[in-house]
């Protein structure tokens, strides 16, 4: 009887769409790591980007005090409550020079990666294109797939320092091409953001008739001139940008970001938006537009911690024989794997298995990324320290 009713579940199928994806990488990974602590093992983690360091004491501080509001626990604004709309737009005034109306040009998200659903729904049919950096965010393809867009890809490579191909994206029929995504500074490359390409993009997408869509959530991370595609004249018109608290504040768990764009792009995602989920909790948005209102030395202090995180990672790399360009910004280290190595995913598994650090294999963001390592800074010095140990010990050994 028992095995009748377990057989019974073959009958199920899941949507045809979940063929075109898999599990997410990180998701699938994360899991081997931690069955490999369970048995003692103490894997260092270099993985993911996930903040380590807490946000500014005010931020908690407000947080906890609203969240002591008897009445502020019901369903809020599906557009967000005015206080964080307009906490965006003046931490967008002050250090992007970007000019937002907060009433109609910002649109707070449960993170970039709810956007990246959103946009889509709101923008592209099924069976219409979107163009993805190869390298690039693997949620860009996935979350494509999932809704039926076609993915096309257009290659990032080092040397052209991970600038978009210009010849092979004017050479592309864009007939189809609803979308292209963006990231800049780039994930997970590093590449800094310059004005040059964001007057470059607006350009194209204004000719092709494509909207952009800028992902700028690490403009605030080892890099000292933040930009937004936003400040380029015209650009709303055509493109849209996303941004998070997640690194930027060190508030990845809070899941609070935005996307700014004209009133009639926010409006067209604010329909798909308000049909999929509801606000987010009072206390938390007004969490938000206090830690937004940090001043410089917040930042400065942020990226002190960051700067040793990255002398230790640069170790790691050099140890492994691997190069990196120095000019990188951002909350990873991106580098090259000596020519001697066979394979990306032999090394890192190798570093897993021996030394027991888990590194990021640059495939996971595409063909263009098979000959690279991706190191997360998002962990205590002393960690890297003791991971730098342990893979200097392999290599020993060798």
């Amino acid at each position: 009887m028992e095995n009748q009713h377990c057989n019974k579940t073959t009958n199920y199928k899941p949507a045809d769409r979940l063929a075109s994806v898999s599990e997410y990488y990180f998701s699938r990974k994360l899991k081997e790591v931690a069955q490999m602590n369970a048995q003692g093992m103490d894997i260092i983690s270099l993985g993911i980007g996930s903040p380590d360091m807490p946000p500014s004491a005010k931020t908690i501080e407000t947080l906890c005090e609203a969240a002591q509001n008897p009445d502020g626990h019901g369903y809020m604004p599906y557009v967000g409550i005015p206080e964080l709309r307009k906490s965006f737009a003046a931490w967008y005034k002050r250090w992007y020079g970007v000019e937002l109306d907060p009433q109609t040009e910002i649109q707070p998200l449960i993170g970039s990666k709810e956007g990246i659903l959103h946009v889509t729904l709101a923008f592209v049919n099924p069976g219409e294109q979107v163009l993805v950096p190869n390298p690039g965010y693997p949620t860009y393809t996935s979350l494509s797939k999932i809704l039926g867009a076609e993915v096309v890809n257009y290659n990032l490579k080092e040397e052209d320092s991970w600038m978009p191909d210009w010849e092979q994206l004017e050479a592309l029929d864009t007939s189809r091409v609803k979308l292209m995504w963006t990231n800049y500074p780039n994930m997970p490359t590093g590449a800094p953001a310059t004005p040059e390409l964001y007057e470059r993009l607006v350009d194209f997408a204004r000719r092709k008739d494509i909207i952009i869509v800028n992902d700028n959530p690490y403009s605030f991370i080892l890099n000292d001139h933040p930009l937004s595609i936003l400040s380029v004249p015209g650009a709303k018109e055509c493109c849209i940008e996303f941004n998070s608290m997640s690194k930027s504040h060190n508030m990845p768990g809070w899941r609070i970001g935005m996307l700014a764009s004209n009133p009639q792009f926010v409006q067209w995602v604010l329909k798909v938006k308000s049909n999929i989920d509801s606000g987010m909790f009072r206390a938390m948005q007004l969490a938000a537009a206090t830690a937004l209102e940090a001043d410089a030395d917040w930042y400065e202090g942020n990226n002190r911690n960051y700067r040793n995180r990255r002398r230790l990672a640069g170790e790691i790399m050099h140890t492994l024989g691997c190069t990196y360009d120095e000019r990188q910004v951002g909350m990873f280290l991106w580098g090259r794997i000596p020519d001697s190595c066979k394979d990306v995913e032999e090394l890192t598994e190798r570093v897993l298995h021996e030394a027991h650090v888990f590194i990021t294999p640059g495939f996971i963001f595409g063909s263009n990324g098979a000959r690279y390592i991706r190191i997360s800074l998002c962990c205590k010095d002393a960690k890297l320290e003791e991971a730098l140990e342990r893979i200097r010990k392999m290599k020993n050994e060798e």
